[in-house]
C-alpha cells in the first residue's frame, strides 16, 4: 500500500484538475495507491503536522520514508521519481 496526501488551498478548477491527473497517473501503476486529498483550509492541523507550507505538495507517507513534492506536479517523471515510483506503463 502506497499512502499519498495531496494537500490543496481549496477546491479551484486547478485543483480538481491536479487530483484527475494524478488519480490517472496512480491508476496507471500497477502498485496499490491510497490518494487522499486534504484542502489546508479544512484541515489546517494536517497540513501542519506534514510540514506543509506551499500547495500543492504531494506527500508519500507509506513506504517509509516521507516524501514530498512541492509546487508543480504536471511532470510525470519528476512525480515517479520524486516518489521513488517505478512506472509500469508508458
Amino acid at each position: 500500500m502506497i499512502k499519498l496526501k495531496l494537500y490543496v488551498t481549496g477546491m479551484t478548477p486547478g485543483s480538481r484538475a491536479l487530483i484527475a491527473q494524478l488519480e490517472e497517473l496512480i491508476g496507471t501503476l500497477d502498485d496499490n495507491f491510497d490518494l487522499e486529498v486534504l484542502d489546508i483550509f479544512e484541515h489546517p492541523n494536517e497540513a501542519y503536522d506534514d510540514l506543509v507550507q506551499i500547495t500543492p505538495t504531494l506527500v508519500r507517507s507509506l513506504p517509509p520514508p516521507v516524501t514530498q513534492i512541492i509546487g508543480d506536479l504536471s511532470n510525470r517523471e519528476r512525480i515517479l521519481a520524486g516518489l521513488a515510483l517505478n512506472s509500469t506503463a508508458a
